[in-house]
């Protein structure tokens, strides 16, 4: 890990290791494309790193994300969940994370995997933006809208054009070049945590470097 990211991260060892090992990495395993994708959907009007700081009290309870053993969880688990304060307990996130299992089943039914549903929007291809600056990264693009439509047609919730970005970027469809990568990573979340808390753009430019006390200060 360079001593960059380090100094970005203030060592939140959580952070640094989904940035460095994860983030914008491609991935084609529906469980773990399934796994970001619920996370992604409790994160709406949170920060990512409040759910990153959760995510393994989510994989005990929602079985490592295994999308059948989601599929058939009975209410009585869903409402045990509401009781834990290792999750965000949200009703409608929590049960979410069953109804999106169940609509993944029929994608992947009708696709031979959610792997093939979802890297079909970018053609197979992997999305380099290659962004100058980071303030030129969006947070949303065509294909993040066309996904968030066809996603919340097949009755997967919390999954805005904003969310949908933040996916790709997840699973890796989305990635930006090493000179824009690690400061475009807390721009891109500090954005994204602002749009979900408003509704509407910031007003204001974001700082283009990023610690976690800077982060906060600007966000809050």
């Amino acid at each position: 890990m360079s001593s960059l990211c380090r100094a970005i991260y203030e060592g939140d060892e959580i952070l640094e290791k989904y940035h460095d090992f994860e983030w914008c990495k491609p991935n084609h395993n529906d469980r773990f494309q399934f796994e970001m994708l619920c996370l992604e959907a409790a994160s709406v009007g949170l920060s990512w790193a409040t759910v990153m700081h959760k995510r393994e009290c989510y994989k005990k309870i929602f079985h490592n994300f295994d999308i059948d053993s989601c599929a058939a969880m009975r209410d009585s688990e869903l409402e045990n969940a509401l009781l834990n304060p290792g999750i965000i307990r949200n009703r409608r996130k929590v049960f979410g994370v069953r109804s999106n299992a169940i609509a993944v089943q029929k994608i992947q039914k009708e696709f031979g995997s959610f792997d093939a549903y979802l890297w079909g929007f970018s053609n197979k291809e992997i999305i380099d933006g290659h962004w100058k600056d980071v303030k030129e990264i969006p947070t949303s693009s065509e294909i993040s809208v066309s996904m968030s439509k066809d996603l919340k047609k097949r009755g997967i919730s919390f999954v805005g054009p904003v969310i949908t970005y933040s996916f790709m970027q997840a699973i890796g469809i989305l990635t930006y070049s090493p000179t824009t990568k690690v400061e475009g990573f807390w721009y891109q979340q500090t954005l994204r945590s602002y749009e979900c808390l408003t509704g509407s753009p910031p007003m204001v430019d974001a700082p283009t470097t990023f610690t976690t006390k800077t982060f906060n200060a600007w966000i809050i």
